[in-house]
């Protein structure tokens, strides 16, 4: 079974869910915000948002993550999806150790093996799409949502690795220490004369959220209680079934808009990439 963006999109405007800890608790499928935000966007791609049992991802699903290792989930054969909630329109998003990601390459050493192979075929690189959610403090209700594509977002991956390698050799050349190989920017063992004390150097990385990336061309307004806006590239977007184009196309109102846009690159501000905006308020 084959699913894609359009098709969550099309399920989060056929049924809108906002209190998502309450319709997740009462199917013990969720205890906590985060926990029902990556629930709920699952369930957006595998049209599962009013089942009892989280089974049906797996049919639609090659991959479905841990929260050490990125990514959050990997639709059969196509796009990875990365899942992350924050509590006000200002906030960063907090990455940890993993840096921003333009796509999900099979090489980088952050994800897992089961990841890795998780398919058939021997996949070099994936799309991914960043889903984030706004669900302000100390309430339980979903705000906004966000999709945007990697690579509307992020750098190439060299232009982060560069920083970390850097960081990391520096780390290295201090004398007399003893490192040990790792993921992180460096372990050292044994910085004590009894050798008891060790020491992780660990890479704490944060891009700012989307909504604040692209603030000129998508708002949220303060009087809809909920807001959806993904950014897709025109390249990307061509490569939709035509049936899963056709009826979102067809689905636009008041509520819901199709825009065709331009966005700088995110490897240089001076070129401006196609892409469409998808919003959906009520």
């Amino acid at each position: 079974m084959k699913t894609n963006l359009l098709v969550a999109l099309i399920n989060v405007i056929e049924n809108p869910v906002v209190d998502l800890v309450s319709h997740y608790k009462g199917s013990n499928r969720a205890n906590n915000m985060g926990d029902a935000l990556e629930n709920y966007v699952k369930d957006l791609f595998c049209h599962s948002v009013n089942s009892t049992d989280d089974i049906v991802h797996s049919q639609y699903f090659s991959y479905l993550g841990n929260q050490n290792n990125p990514p959050d989930a990997i639709i059969k054969n196509s796009d990875a999806i990365e899942v992350k909630k924050i509590e006000s329109l200002n906030s960063a998003i907090a990455l940890n150790s993993s840096y921003p990601k333009n796509k999900l390459y099979r090489n980088d050493s952050r994800i897992t093996e089961a990841c890795r192979n998780c398919e058939e075929n021997d996949w070099a690189e994936k799309d991914i799409i960043y889903a984030i959610g706004v669900a302000p403090k100390n309430t339980q209700k979903l705000k906004a949502l966000w999709f945007v594509y990697g690579d509307c977002y992020a750098a190439d991956s060299h232009v982060y690795q560069r920083i970390a390698d850097k960081i990391s050799q520096g780390i290295q050349e201090i004398p007399d220490v003893e490192f040990i190989e790792t993921n992180e920017l460096a372990k050292v063992k044994k910085v004590d004369p009894l050798g008891i004390t060790d020491l992780r150097v660990r890479g704490m990385w944060h891009i700012e959220n989307p909504i604040k990336v692209f603030k000129s061309i998508a708002t949220i307004e303060t009087q809809h209680n909920f807001t959806v806006h993904a950014i897709i590239p025109n390249e990307k977007y061509a490569t939709f079934p035509d049936t899963d184009k056709t009826k979102l196309e067809s689905l636009q109102s008041n509520a819901f808009k199709i825009t065709d846009i331009k966005i700088k690159s995110p490897n240089n501000p001076a070129k401006l990439l196609d892409a469409k905006l998808l919003s959906y308020a009520q």
